[in-house]
């Protein structure tokens, strides 16, 4: 991504501080895309709408996260671990130590749940330095849209040839607040 980045500076491109799907103009959109597709990726996610979680379930974020978090790990990742394996959770930088280290222990409870007992760590990072994190942050996006938006326009770019799964929780009806 940063030789598009730097493609796009020369061609004069509006840019932000780094690629973030919710922010840029579709034109950079476009191009960003095109270079995921490059690349061979498989991408899962796990949708939860907050308003249908149970109250008590919702009694802090790390609680609320380690709902989708365990349903996720173990539908996506424990098929793939196995005796020798390692896990690295990369995820965006948030709040200070003491909130890091409470999503790390909810992040280990899920982990210890889903699968044989395997080293792993989580690597808390600015999005704006890590490529890989921003072309998450792109098929999330195209996921967010089509889900609440019914527009599919950019899912449908990175759907085939790639590994696409989608899990939702909480399909029943009612919501909570």
């Amino acid at each position: 991504m940063g030789q598009l980045r730097h493609d796009l500076v020369r061609e004069g491109a509006e840019l932000r501080d780094f690629f973030h799907a919710a922010t840029e103009q579709n034109a950079v959109k476009e191009r960003v895309y095109a270079e995921m597709m490059k690349h061979d990726f498989r991408f899962q996610a796990t949708i939860c709408e907050k308003s249908k979680a149970q109250p008590q379930t919702r009694t802090s974020k790390a609680r609320f996260y380690k709902y989708p978090w365990f349903y996720h790990f173990r539908h996506s990742l424990a098929p793939h671990l196995h005796k020798g394996g390692r896990l690295l959770v990369t995820a965006a930088s948030i709040g200070a130590k003491k909130e890091r280290a409470t999503y790390t222990n909810a992040l280990n409870d899920v982990v210890q749940q889903c699968g044989p007992t395997i080293p792993w760590a989580v690597d808390f990072r600015p999005s704006m330095t890590d490529c890989l994190l921003q072309a998450a942050d792109y098929c999330a996006w195209s996921v967010q849209r089509h889900w609440e938006r019914q527009d599919s326009q950019w899912l449908d770019v990175i759907r085939p040839p790639h590994e696409l799964r989608i899990r939702t929780l909480g399909a029943r009806h009612q919501h909570y607040y």
